[in-house]
């Protein structure tokens, strides 16, 4: 996996919770950035180096979960953010809540470590997926440029 797909935020208020994440995502390799609260957490995402994953807790201050999903899904010319809630809610209609506002996966506390990593290995492809059709999306369009400016100087010869 590309390196940039190695760096996650976590968004997580119980300083115990946090440190326990951090934790596990530093020792399976992750570069963690981290956000005690849901207003530093979409700052932290809408940076120019934001973090490509983010874990985010449901109930958190200043702004939730998934209130910061549906703020970075409205974003525009922003690069693709895969976002994960990981909170004590498990109710079906709020597992489908959370989808429902931008949600890439929902992962119900306590989490098992064993699936949480999975699920971010997901997470790392589909962000490593979506750079890559972004980058040849921009080189199909600069080639198109080309042709483009190519034709125009083909008609002004002819």
């Amino acid at each position: 996996m590309s390196s940039e797909a190695n760096k996650i935020l976590i968004a997580e208020d119980h300083y115990v919770s946090r440190h326990l994440l951090e934790r596990n995502l530093s020792n399976w390799g992750f570069d963690v950035v981290c956000a005690e609260d849901g207003e530093a957490a979409y700052a932290i995402l809408n940076a120019d180096d934001a973090p490509p994953i983010a874990i985010l807790d449901w109930m958190m201050p200043k702004m939730d979960g998934v209130e910061v999903c549906q703020r970075i899904r409205a974003r525009k010319n922003k690069p693709y953010v895969y976002l994960l809630l990981l909170t004590a809610k498990s109710q079906k209609e709020e597992v489908a809540a959370g989808l429902e506002a931008g949600a890439d996966d929902y992962v119900i506390k306590p989490f098992d470590p064993d699936e949480l990593r999975a699920r971010l290995k997901v997470g790392q492809r589909v962000v490593n997926l979506e750079r890559t059709l972004a980058q040849k999306s921009a080189e199909l369009e600069a080639a198109r440029e080309e042709i483009r400016e190519l034709k125009e100087a083909l008609k002004r010869n002819s």
